[in-house]
């Protein structure tokens, strides 16, 4: 396992069917009518609990190989923007619900990082917009509120900024489409949830609560960011000697470095319980770009002395097949959507709903231990593929969970990137340790938070 040099500034100062359009109300002025739209069964909950120390934002972030020029950026999001209504929007607080407005204000200045990653936007210091663009040398990042939407439509607008920018720093990547969108990136704006659901009456979240991994804290508003590196030729090997996906054995790395250097290997009264987003677009035919994913929980509960990895890794693969697949997926979703339809909640002011939904979200968000999501292998067009580097991506920390995880891949390289607002970094040092151990070369990058 070997470090890379560090970059200083990676994460510093870094109810409505298929096809029907949004709906519309006239402004003041009778000249043109200002697009709304209804926020989606999981965004409800963003705006409620969204806050400085809680800013449900998240990064995507793409690395090129050639040094970013800011006012060919600012230009390339001048131009996307307006392709996209569910970025060109503002975030409006009615009678009963939030609901979503067209902007229409010139985009978000696109800013040098200067702070670190993952932090709460501001809509009135953001032209009202629910996101933010800012470059490091060679990188482009893409923070967003997760009200708009989840991290597939995160990187369905990445990639078209960057075409877009790589069209203005090299004219010649026109070709005959011009300045048209690739023909894989949707602008699908479908309520998912609403379209798929069932009639539920079955709680689908977790409110037991999990083994919170805790400490001294970074310094107010401090950020850590720990990327580790590896080659997914590697990693496929050693996840087969285990009879596990990708997926599953990294999820189960972490559990085991939080049962040996936390834990110390001890029983519990407590469970280890990761949450872990899945992507529901594939299991129901969608290509909405609103949210549309479902949380499920990998469990590991050590309740006797000294398990082994092995024995780890079983209980975490046996806890996610039994949860990822369609039926389940369905039940999950269903009830929170179940309990958007009811009458009585739907008449229930703004005000008493988000009382009801922070109760809620607390009791669920100690129930995990952290979360770890997976976004996937991330590709390119052909043409544009000299040109890019490498994607990153991290979460904002929550109630709770002071450590989480992201992995995303593009070619052959893998990365699994800690975010995190604690001192002790024994957790990371201990996952990618485990992993080095297995035979799979890690190389490490972060943003120096944790060195004096």
């Amino acid at each position: 396992m070997k470090k890379r040099s560090t970059d200083p500034a990676q994460g510093h100062g870094k109810e409505e069917r298929e096809g029907k359009k949004a709906k519309q109300v006239r402004a003041t002025s009778t000249t043109r009518e200002i697009r709304w739209d209804k926020l989606d069964n999981t965004a409800h909950l963003f705006p409620v609990i969204a806050g400085d120390s809680m800013s449900n934002v998240y990064r995507i972030s793409v690395t090129l190989t050639e040094l970013v020029d800011p006012e060919l950026l600012q230009q390339a999001l001048d131009i996307v923007l307006p392709k996209f209504d569910g970025f060109n929007l503002r975030l409006r607080q009615g009678v009963f619900w939030y609901y979503f407005e067209e902007n229409g204000k010139p985009a978000p200045k696109v800013r040098e990082e200067m702070a670190f990653p993952c932090r709460y936007i501001y809509p009135n210091r953001n032209n009202s917009y629910l996101f933010r663009v800012t470059y490091y040398r060679y990188r482009i990042n893409l923070e967003v509120f997760h009200v708009l939407t989840d991290g597939m439509g995160g990187i369905n607008f990445l990639k078209e900024l960057t075409y877009q920018y790589l069209r203005l720093y090299h004219p010649e990547l026109k070709g005959e489409k011009g300045d048209l969108l690739a023909s894989s990136t949707s602008l699908n704006r479908e309520d998912s949830f609403l379209k798929n659901y069932r009639k539920s009456s079955e709680r689908g979240y977790q409110t037991q609560k999990a083994y919170l991994i805790k400490g001294e804290r970074l310094s107010p508003g401090e950020f850590g960011i720990m990327h580790g590196y590896m080659q997914v030729p590697e990693l496929k090997s050693v996840c087969h000697q285990y009879g596990a996906s990708i997926n599953e054995y990294l999820i189960g790395v972490f559990v085991w470095s939080v049962y040996r250097e936390c834990m110390h290997g001890m029983p519990s009264d407590k469970p280890v319980r990761v949450a872990v987003p899945v992507n529901l677009r594939p299991y129901f035919n969608s290509i909405t770009t609103k949210n549309f994913f479902a949380m499920v929980s990998a469990e590991f509960h050590p309740v006797e002395e000294e398990y082994s990895f092995e024995e780890v890794l079983a209980v975490v693969k046996e806890s996610l097949r039994q949860q990822i697949n369609k039926e389940n997926l369905e039940r999950l979703f269903s009830y929170n959507v179940s309990n958007e339809k009811i009458l009585v909640a739907r008449a229930a002011p703004l005000l008493i709903k988000n009382i009801a939904m922070r109760v809620i979200y607390t009791q669920s968000a100690l129930a995990n231990t952290t979360t770890i999501t997976n976004i996937g292998n991330i590709t390119v067009d052909d043409v544009y593929r000299p040109y890019v580097e490498m994607f990153h991506s991290c979460l904002a920390m929550s109630k709770g969970q002071h450590i989480k995880g992201n992995i995303c891949s593009y070619g052959s390289t893998l990365v699994f990137t800690f975010s995190y607002d604690l001192a002790d970094a024994s957790v990371q040092r201990g996952f990618f340790r485990k992993i080095a151990e297995d035979g799979v070369n890690v190389e490490i990058e972060s943003n120096g938070v944790n060195y004096e």
